[in-house]
């Protein structure tokens, strides 16, 4: 899937005043991501990588635009909370990070989300299941979430992971309703019946926050057809694993990981932060997840390179076959 496939956003964000020099980016459909690094260059992609923009922004207008993007999502960034995380609009993310934390000056990396969903059929159109080999193809994948499988989709960040989880989920039947977690709300699903839950941070005194790992709990109450939590990284990982192993089929996650191998120590590690047993991790992930979706990113292309299944190895540990 190339850069223009990858498309950005029929955004709802706020105007271009707001993102001031940024605005053009913003509103350009083939960017996916924009940022403004230490000392004010500006670099976008547009799908193909990274590239440098030719634009810098001055160090008090990059610290101003980034205190006015993350004001924009009603949240405040400064030198006692140098590092803040909104959504503006539908669905875009702005990650703002500022000295003492970044000595070089703010940071801002925004992810743009696309302007509709692609589907399956679209991603097969697009290339991005001609490398996953004999058996991994579009209709295999469709054919699990036919079959209520539980999937853990994995890849390096801009991969596709979120693409990829959408495409499936998209081709649900209408009659699920699909309780999706996020930390930042990115996910788009093109189905008549989603419910979103996001995470919400601490208060400058430390109070108010509420994490993925209670509403992956709460999202048990509303009865789920289908339990998706869109980032795997600390204690969600065991309510999500609890989750799926007492009756809640078809349900997915993505998880960050540089390959397939990759994907049993990436497990191992996040449940060691979520407090579980190595014997815990590999047996309920084990029962959990019937397939692992592996998502890579190479020369501007996103494709699924890998589809596994999670076994316990001869010594009971984790291990992944393709």
């Amino acid at each position: 899937m190339d850069g223009a496939a990858a498309g950005a956003v029929g955004r709802g964000e706020p105007g271009d005043a707001v993102f001031g020099v940024l605005a053009a980016y913003v509103r350009d459909p083939a960017v996916t991501d924009v940022f403004v690094n230490p000392g004010g260059a500006v670099w976008v992609d547009r799908g193909a990588g990274a590239e440098a923009a030719g634009v810098v922004v001055p160090a008090a207008e990059a610290r101003d635009l980034a205190t006015r993007l993350i004001s924009a999502g009603e949240r405040h960034v400064d030198e006692a909370t140098p590092a803040v995380d909104v959504r503006l609009g539908d669905g875009m993310r702005v990650h703002a990070v500022l000295p003492p934390i970044s000595p070089g000056g703010a940071v801002l990396s925004i992810r743009l989300p696309r302007r509709r969903p692609l589907s399956l059929d679209e991603l097969e159109a697009a290339g991005f299941f001609a490398s996953a080999g004999a058996g991994a193809g579009a209709a295999a994948v469709r054919e699990l979430v036919a079959r209520r499988a539980n999937l853990l989709v994995t890849g390096a960040g801009g991969s596709g992971k979120t693409t990829l989880l959408g495409a499936l989920l998209s081709a649900a039947p209408a009659s699920e309703r699909i309780i999706v977690v996020e930390d930042v709300a990115e996910l788009r699903i093109d189905h008549p019946h989603v419910v979103a839950l996001e995470a919400r941070q601490a208060n400058l005194d430390g109070a108010g926050g509420i994490g993925l790992d209670r509403l992956v709990r709460e999202s048990l109450r509303m009865r789920p057809d289908r339990l998706v939590v869109g980032e795997c990284r600390g204690p969600e990982l065991r309510e999500l694993l609890a989750a799926l192993n007492t009756g809640h089929d078809g349900g997915a996650g993505t998880l960050h990981a540089n390959s397939l191998a990759d994907v049993p120590a990436r497990l191992e590690a996040l449940g060691a932060l979520a407090g579980m047993s190595m014997d815990a991790v590999t047996r309920q992930t084990v029962s959990a997840i019937d397939a692992v979706l592996h998502v890579e990113r190479a020369g501007g292309v996103r494709r699924l390179a890998a589809v596994g299944r999670l076994v316990l190895d001869p010594f009971g540990r984790l291990e992944v076959t393709e």
